[in-house]
């Protein structure tokens, strides 16, 4: 029994039909997916279970931790602040944030930063999960740490910090210096009027589907592969965990999801990792970053086809994940890391398979969330089966 709810468009169908098929014939347990074609909602599915038990229906108001999706959502507000003409992404980091020219890294600029080129993929010396739930704390570390290499001579995932450096500059650009979770839920949760919190209320953990870890490869040689490049102490290890205060134990690349499901990690701010949302909300979102929707456009054109170039050099290895990425300004971008639709789409995935981006060339706006991870940080292929259904149809009509 998938107990799948919810509905698609007609000439959709396939869509359901390849949800029904992961939940069928795949390790997903709980999970949504929803999709927008021009300006559209033109599919909106759940189903699954909310529990391990099965004994709770994965609902339509359920909600998900969707790990480094977030960034894409980060990477929004900082388009919002650019459009605005508060940040410009060719501006020194430094400008807005003058204590993060410490150590060299004065003429650091937003770009550099946001695509990952800034070597601040951890910080200096030891640090503790309450450190880390600090904002003041961790941001002041940040700037106060010596970049991994010259900056803008490589690139590196900036699993963890991402957020918090992102999210600094929007706090110190913001007239009212909101916080990033609150800047989220004023201009993008509220006018959308969808479920997406940076720092989740109290109120609303009931409603979040915990997470499930994904189970540990066995093959011995993968395993080794895993604790060569990813293991404590390597700089791919170091960024996932943020030098163990994240405890990096998960298989699914170092994110220890016991601590992430807890209340306390939920309602902190890491606008790299910790948004909670579900499938209509983050497609709603990234549709709304392409045209009007209810009323509501959340960038413009101008700044968005800035925003999803790939700026890292073709080909290029991630210093933290080893194989070549390709990021924009806060966006992945479509690479062999990050399909999504193929050429022009621009978002995030999050570890363990969710992921939420955008295609103009099709006008197409996608998102799925769910609480089984996967082996794996990115191209999951329950994700990539809906992704494959969706252009089929769009590329049919």
């Amino acid at each position: 029994m998938t107990n799948i709810i919810g509905t698609v468009a007609p000439g959709w169908e396939p869509v359901r039909e390849a949800f029904a098929a992961n939940l069928a014939n795949t390790e997903e347990l709980g999970a949504g997916v929803s999709a927008y074609h021009r300006g559209v909602q033109v599919v909106d599915l759940w189903g699954g279970w909310f529990d391990t038990e099965r004994t709770v229906p994965y609902a339509e108001h359920s909600l998900q931790l969707v790990f480094s999706t977030t960034k894409g959502i980060t990477a929004i507000a900082i388009a919002i602040c650019v459009d605005r003409g508060l940040l410009s992404y060719d501006a020194p980091v430094s400008q807005y944030w003058p204590e993060f020219a410490a150590h060299g890294k004065g003429d650091a600029t937003v770009a550099q930063l946001l695509s990952h080129q800034v070597g601040l993929y951890t910080v200096d010396g030891p640090i503790t999960l309450e450190d880390a739930l600090d904002w003041n704390t961790i941001t002041a570390r940040l700037a106060d740490t010596a970049p991994r290499w010259p900056i803008g001579t490589a690139h590196g995932y900036h699993a963890l910090t991402y957020g918090w450096l992102a999210g600094e500059l929007v706090r110190r650009v913001d007239p009212t210096h909101r916080s990033l979770g609150t800047f989220v839920q004023e201009e993008i949760t509220q006018r959308l009027d969808i479920d997406l919190w940076v720092g989740l209320p109290a109120e609303f953990v009931k409603r979040v589907s915990p997470i499930l870890a994904s189970q540990p490869n066995l093959d011995p040689a993968v395993a080794a592969m895993m604790a060569l490049f990813m293991g404590p102490g390597t700089p791919g290890g170091d960024a996932l965990s943020l030098n163990g205060a994240f405890n990096a134990e998960s298989a699914a690349g170092g994110l220890g999801t016991s601590v992430f499901n807890t209340a306390r990690v939920m309602a902190a701010e890491i606008p790299a990792a910790n948004g909670v949302s579900n499938a209509p909300s983050l497609a709603k979102v990234y549709a709304a970053t392409m045209a009007p929707v209810d009323g509501v456009q959340l960038m413009s054109d101008a700044v968005r086809n800035v925003a999803r170039i790939t700026v890292t050099p073709e080909n290029e290895p991630d210093n933290c994940l080893v194989m070549p990425t390709t990021f924009g300004m806060g966006f992945m971008t479509s690479g062999p890391f990050s399909m999504f639709a193929g050429p022009g789409s621009y978002g995030h995935p999050g570890a363990g398979g969710s992921v939420a981006f955008a295609q103009p060339e099709r006008q197409f706006a996608f998102a799925y969330v769910m609480n089984q991870m996967a082996n794996n940080l990115a191209a999951d292929m329950r994700a990539q089966a809906l992704v494959d259904a969706c252009t089929s149809v769009i590329d049919s009509l």
